[in-house]
């Protein structure tokens, strides 16, 4: 992850030239190579030239992350409401159907790096690395070991009293698994991610980092970033999918968007999340087909 936007050095370069105030009653050598022993004018006006250019920095700060804010609900509301478009017209003709396919995934991933690009910004590493390959593995097993077995006992239990799943899987109608489990790690899983983890959480993270908390005098609460993060991304994300699958029951998935942030969080790359939400989509499928609890459209 970037540094939090508005980060500055109250450092100035023309105040080496200045005389520099000396420590334990010793003299510095200043700019112009001569040694100055420290006076009260030149303390209080190094500290005075120090004060206000921190509040100069902090009133950046508090721009950019006004700007960044709008940015971030702006760009979330668009897209949510692009992909709703989108997905309307998917309805209307099984040619308009399969360009939504690319169409949706390509908007997510537009609006996750176009913003980021123009900001100069860095976005979140994918995490391709041994080291980071090892820990989204071992990160991503222990999830759907303990997430797995539970989802299948809920689903047993739906069926075992005659009620239906809360959330349906659509697949093509020709039934062409081996493609749809393709598109559902290279394109539902990877631009979701990069969008509602990369950039919204990423974005939730910088809005919130406790440095600026520190710099007004404030306690920095241990990890209360994390989980205003995690807590904002997993409700966008189900929020998302209630807006554009038009169904109450999608809301059900903040509970997964809970992991993919924790998994963002535990890992600070996108391939924990990218893997997981493939598995989970892949594995959901399998087990309602296993039950035989209906659900697929």
């Amino acid at each position: 992850m970037s540094d939090s936007p508005g980060h500055c050095d109250i450092a100035d370069t023309a105040r080496w030239a200045q005389p520099t105030p000396a420590r334990d009653g010793q003299a510095h050598l200043a700019g112009d190579g001569h040694a100055h022993l420290p006076t009260s004018d030149n303390l209080s006006e190094l500290n005075g030239g120090k004060s206000k250019q921190a509040r100069r920095c902090l009133g950046g700060q508090a721009r950019r992350g006004g700007y960044l804010f709008a940015e971030t609900i702006l760009v979330t509301i668009a897209v949510i409401l692009m992909i709703r478009f989108l997905s309307r017209g998917s309805i209307s003709g099984a040619v308009w159907g399969r360009a939504f396919w690319f169409a949706a995934p390509a908007v997510l991933v537009a609006a996750a790096l176009v913003p980021t690009i123009i900001r100069r910004d860095r976005f979140a590493r994918i995490g391709l690395s041994a080291r980071q390959v090892k820990l989204a593995l071992l990160t991503v097993c222990g999830a759907c070991a303990v997430v797995f077995p539970a989802t299948y006992a809920g689903l047993w239990l739906l069926k075992y009293y005659g009620l239906e799943p809360p959330l349906r899987v659509v697949v093509p109608e020709n039934r062409q698994w081996l493609s749809w489990v393709v598109y559902q790690f290279l394109y539902v899983a990877v631009a979701e991610e990069v969008f509602f983890r990369g950039y919204l959480q990423g974005n939730i993270l910088r809005l919130t980092d406790t440095t600026k908390w520190r710099s007004r005098g404030w306690p920095a609460p241990s990890g209360l970033q994390n989980w205003v993060s995690i807590l904002l991304s997993a409700g966008c994300f189900a929020g998302a999918h209630v807006i554009v699958q038009g169904q109450a029951a999608s809301a059900l998935t903040f509970l997964p968007g809970l992991i993919l942030g924790w998994l963002f969080i535990r890992t600070r790359t996108l391939l924990a999340p990218i893997l997981f939400h493939g598995l989970a989509n892949t594995c959901y499928c399998i087990m309602i087909m296993t039950l035989g609890a209906g659900g697929i459209a």
